[in-house]
């Protein structure tokens, strides 16, 4: 009996076992239950604060881009900068109406986002008062606005709003990221516990107490994995925000350029053909003149307006926005093709060598801005390497993937690829993260623009291609341009055909349409001194009155960019009335009338600003018998 009872208390022990383990696995499993679910709070405050902090970024990103389209509209008068701004302006009350539903749930934001909501304000009257008076042609005064008035001063007060509105993020963030933490840990422990449990009753329970690890390790490693997508996405995020505030800056400085090329255009044509002509005429009269430094003074204004000309292609290059005429190339023929010019260019000091890859594909391409991005790249390595070095030309068929093309922002598939390298100075990484921005040079003052890399990224982004910078301080640097390969069998283009600039001397009628007062004028009097009988017009809507009038016209030059209707559909009107008459497009800026995905459209005769009389006279006669034929 005694033995009985003494093994009473034991056999009640070992019944109670099972009641206390269920005991002890519930108040866990409810503890591990708790910690998740204030795990997953704690995530979705972090993805709240990641969102606040992104409609900051946006709100901040719009106010810019108003302020940058408003002082477009103030400088160049120009209404698609108003209307744009408009179009911005309007959106912004809905945005700060947005952040502040995202920050009703913190006092301290809340009175942030009035102090901000004032300074927006403040800042959007400014920004329209001066768009009022630029508007009512008061043009010196908008202009003062930005000058005398607070506009610095209410930019600083919306940064410091945005900036007030941040911090206080930032602590919530670095807040609730310690929370996360700590209820990790928590877990941890929690986990850890109901495994030290698990093992006190192994005797009792081995197969449920190996299922019961089994689940918990799997819990543990999917709340690892849910922490570690976690703060990939906050990375991501981030770089993610910086790609588009880089490609929004780029976007609106290739908008300006590409206007500013526009009127620059206009005026180079001016100057240059007003000079060529002084030129002609005074060979005309043997070079008599009142001054014997005359031709000297015109030789040196056509040399600045010329090197002006070239700093308008590469802006427009740049900007995305030059007139590409793709032709189907062989890349290696071109390479070959250019020794002479890269050793006179380079000096003898500078080594050239080529590695041409064998079987190279074929692109489609326009050979003279390709020709002229390798000049470029060459120049560029010339200048890193002051005192000699070797630089290697190389051609080689590429792929890439879809993992490289989607971290490099380019399309994966089938390239060609030229690369030139040298054994320069090379560049650092911060260097290398801002040398295709436009206008940055690490050349002194006076010795470059800044747009020499800038315009071979724009003309091979502008062709569908990609490029990509290599290189190390000391070592040396290779820029590598991929342009997609051409499928299609082509046959080659034949050389063009080089027109003497004489006169026609068979009085055929060209109507020249163009609203610049000063172009038109020396394009009318540079036709007539060609042999040309002219009719001027001065826009789409006079043009096809003197269509209707005087039917004996031979052709029609235009310009592209006009305001009532541009060139091409003013072209497409005067073709119904007058059938297989020869058109040629003028402009410097396309905007998208001839040119479509970066190329000239097929069969288009096409002549850029500025230009020549000869030039002129070429492309005259090149049209007239492309029609005859």
């Amino acid at each position: 009996m005694k033995a009985a009872d003494s093994n009473l208390p034991k056999a009640v022990g070992r019944a109670r076992l099972p009641i206390l383990f269920g005991a002890m696995v519930a108040i866990i499993a409810a503890v591990i239950a708790l910690l998740s679910q204030l795990q997953k709070d704690r995530e979705a405050w972090v993805r709240h604060t990641l969102e606040v902090q992104a409609a900051l970024s946006d709100l901040g990103n719009a106010v810019n881009r108003a302020e940058a389209f408003q002082r477009g509209y103030l400088i160049t008068g120009a209404e698609p900068y108003r209307k744009v701004y408009d179009s911005e302006r309007i959106n912004l009350p809905a945005e700060l109406a947005e952040l502040g539903a995202l920050t009703a749930d913190n006092d301290r934001q809340k009175a942030a986002i009035v102090t901000l909501r004032t300074a927006v304000q403040r800042k959007l009257a400014e920004l329209d008062g001066a768009v009022a008076l630029r508007k009512a042609g008061a043009e010196a005064a908008s202009f003062a606005t930005i000058k005398d008035g607070p506009s610095g001063t209410r930019s600083q007060e919306v940064v410091k709003g945005l900036s007030q509105m941040r911090t206080i993020e930032d602590e919530l963030l670095a807040q609730r990221t310690r929370e996360a933490e700590w209820l990790n840990l928590a877990l941890l422990v929690a986990v850890a516990g109901a495994g030290l449990l698990t093992m006190g009753f192994a005797g009792l329970w081995v197969e449920q107490a190996r299922r019961a690890g089994k689940e918990l390790e799997g819990a543990y490693q999917e709340l690892s994995v849910i922490n570690a997508e976690l703060l990939s996405q906050m990375a991501s995020r981030a770089a993610a925000e910086n790609q588009v505030r880089q490609m929004q800056k780029m976007e609106a400085v290739g908008q300006l350029t590409g206007g500013i090329a526009h009127d620059f255009n206009n005026m180079l044509a001016v100057v240059i053909g007003n000079l060529n002509m002084i030129q002609r005429r005074m060979a005309k009269s043997d070079g008599r003149a009142n001054d014997a430094r005359i031709p000297a003074f015109v030789e040196s204004a056509l040399e600045g307006a010329n090197r002006a000309a070239t700093l308008t292609g590469r802006l427009l290059a740049f900007s995305r926005q030059q007139p590409l005429q793709p032709e189907s190339i062989e890349p290696n023929r071109l390479v070959s093709g250019m020794s002479d010019l890269l050793a006179r260019t380079l000096g003898e000091t500078i080594t050239v060598e080529t590695v041409l890859g064998a079987g190279l594909w074929r692109t489609l391409t326009d050979p003279i801005q390709l020709e002229s991005a390798v000049v470029n790249l060459a120049v560029n390595a010339r200048d890193a390497m002051p005192e000699g070095g070797r630089l290697t030309i190389e051609t080689a068929n590429a792929y890439l993937d879809s993992d490289y093309a989607a971290a490099e922002s380019a399309k994966p598939g089938q390239y060609v690829m030229i690369a030139v390298t040298d054994t320069g100075c090379g560049m650092t990484r911060e260097i290398i993260e801002r040398a295709l921005e436009p206008f940055f040079t690490t050349k002194p003052v006076g010795k470059g623009t800044g747009l020499g890399l800038s315009q071979v990224y724009g003309f091979v982004k502008q062709s569908g291609g990609h490029l990509k910078i290599y290189s190390e301080p000391t070592q040396g640097t290779t820029v590598k341009i991929y342009l997609p390969r051409l499928f299609a069998v082509e046959v080659a283009a034949e050389p063009p055909k080089i027109l003497p600039a004489t006169r026609s001397g068979d009085r055929r009628k060209v109507l020249l349409v163009e609203d610049d007062d000063r172009v038109r004028a020396f394009a009318e009097e540079a036709l007539r001194e060609l042999g040309y009988a002219v009719v001027p017009a001065e826009g789409g809507t006079a043009a096809l009155a003197v269509i209707q009038r005087e039917p004996d016209i031979d052709l029609l030059l235009t310009d592209v960019v006009m305001p009532d209707l541009n060139g091409r559909q003013l072209a497409e009107q005067v073709l119904k009335l007058k059938p297989g008459l020869p058109v040629l497009y003028m402009t410097g800026f396309t905007r998208n009338a001839v040119v479509h995905n970066g190329m000239l459209d097929p069969g288009v005769n096409f002549m850029a600003k500025p230009f020549t009389v000869d030039q002129l006279a070429a492309k005259v006669r090149e049209a007239l018998e492309a029609a005859a034929a």
